[in-house]
């Protein structure tokens, strides 16, 4: 009886010894979002000092490897920085990002009235529309909506369509189109919801819902990759070419606009609950995922047919871009997206994709490319990259650690 009670008492204490190793190692595995957001927050804070010292909003690196600003004039990355800048704010709480959002913002806020540019989605909805979601500025309100007014001047009811570029000069100039819509459109449309919204104008929502429909039936193929541009005629509505500007070939999918179209609809669905587009962004997620030219560790190449894989570049943006929209996409679907989610965070997070706190001018990120086919921005960090990843850092957060 007493040899009974002895092994019984060590059993116990083997399996709570157990229980207690398994914890620790479930804990050591799991993704240190706490430390890894304030790692970027370090790293964010001296691009902060460098860009205050400069007076401008950074964008990139050049191929040289010096810092490049974003353009004066008008610049679709322009909204990231103080993007970023409000994110910490929401994670932090220190009001020194919240003057910085507000001190680089201001720099572009004449741009709410530029009618000649789609991109005052990622602009305007970046920046203001962060910011009006933290403090309630009605100010930000007031430019908000004065940029969605801008941007659905280019919607054209009979295409159902905004038009991405305009065709008149520059490099689009030669490509013969007539009202090419690219895919990455898909990502001004949460401007248009939200001021809907904010409103109570359903203007802005129906023309988001017609260009959201329109390109769900003219850019997607049967494996639900999606063609880069549609260019249509301006006119008839009728669907003149399927190109790309970006990516390696008409035919190939280009990595990041695969990650546009899933953030994009998984948007339209937050803000419609139409299951439409909830089914299309889980199509597209699939498609993303399982890709059998992907690599181990879930960062796609530039594009997924380049043809020097696995020689060809990583495109690190697209990751983040991605893995915000899966954290998303997670909360509305069916699939359980959080393995491929943890794949993707824990690796920008490595060595491979995060550099050294006071490395990469800053910049948190490496590795990512703009367009290979203009020979632009390639295998260097991009504004946006760091944006999405701050973005997926903290809905991550939200959803699987803090979530109760």
């Amino acid at each position: 009886m007493k040899f009974l009670k002895t092994f019984l008492a060590t059993a116990s204490l083997i399996i709570l010894f157990s229980c207690n190793q398994n914890t620790q190692n479930a804990q050591k595995t799991r993704i240190d979002i706490d430390f890894i957001l304030k790692k970027a927050e370090k790293q964010t804070a001296l691009l902060l000092k460098a860009s205050e010292q400069a007076g401008k909003i950074p964008r990139t690196l050049t191929a040289k490897g010096e810092m490049h600003w974003t353009n004066v004039g008008f610049d679709w990355t322009e909204g990231f920085f103080p993007g970023m800048c409000w994110y910490l704010f929401k994670s932090t709480n220190d009001e020194t990002w919240k003057y910085a959002a507000q001190k680089f913002q201001n720099k572009f806020e004449d741009h709410k009235n530029r009618t000649d540019n789609h991109d005052l989605g990622f602009v305007f909805n970046c920046s203001y529309g962060n910011g009006y979601k933290l403090t309630k500025n009605n100010a930000f309100k007031e430019v908000m909506i004065t940029a969605a007014d801008a941007l659905i001047t280019r919607f054209n009811p009979e295409v159902g369509c905004i038009q991405s570029w305009d065709v008149r000069y520059g490099w689009q100039s030669k490509r013969n189109w007539q009202f090419p819509v690219i895919i990455d459109n898909m990502m001004n449309l949460e401007l248009l919801f939200e001021v809907s919204k904010l409103t109570g104008d359903a203007t802005y929502k129906d023309v988001a819902i017609a260009h959201a429909n329109t390109t769900m039936d003219h850019h997607f193929r049967a494996d639900y990759s999606s063609v880069h541009v549609v260019d249509f005629d301006s006119i008839t509505g009728a669907v003149r070419s399927k190109e790309t500007a970006q990516g390696f070939a008409h035919n190939s999918a280009w990595a990041r606009g695969q990650a546009w179209a899933v953030y994009g609809y998984t948007v339209c669905y937050r803000y419609t609950k139409d299951i439409k587009y909830l089914k299309l962004a889980e199509k597209v997620a699939n498609y993303i995922i399982h890709y059998e030219g992907t690599p181990e560790d879930g960062i796609p190449y530039w594009d997924y047919n380049a043809p020097n894989i696995p020689n060809e570049p990583r495109d690190a943006s697209a990751a983040a871009i991605t893995a915000s929209a899966l954290i998303e996409l997670n909360q509305y679907s069916k699939q359980n997206y959080k393995k491929n989610i943890d794949k993707i965070i824990s690796s920008l997070a490595s060595d491979s994709y995060t550099a050294e706190i006071g490395t990469n001018h800053y910049f948190i990120l490496k590795h990512s490319v703009g367009s290979i086919p203009h020979d632009n921005e390639i295998d260097v960090p991009l504004n946006y990259a760091d944006y999405y990843y701050i973005e997926a850092l903290l809905r991550y957060q939200s959803q699987f650690i803090n979530k109760k």
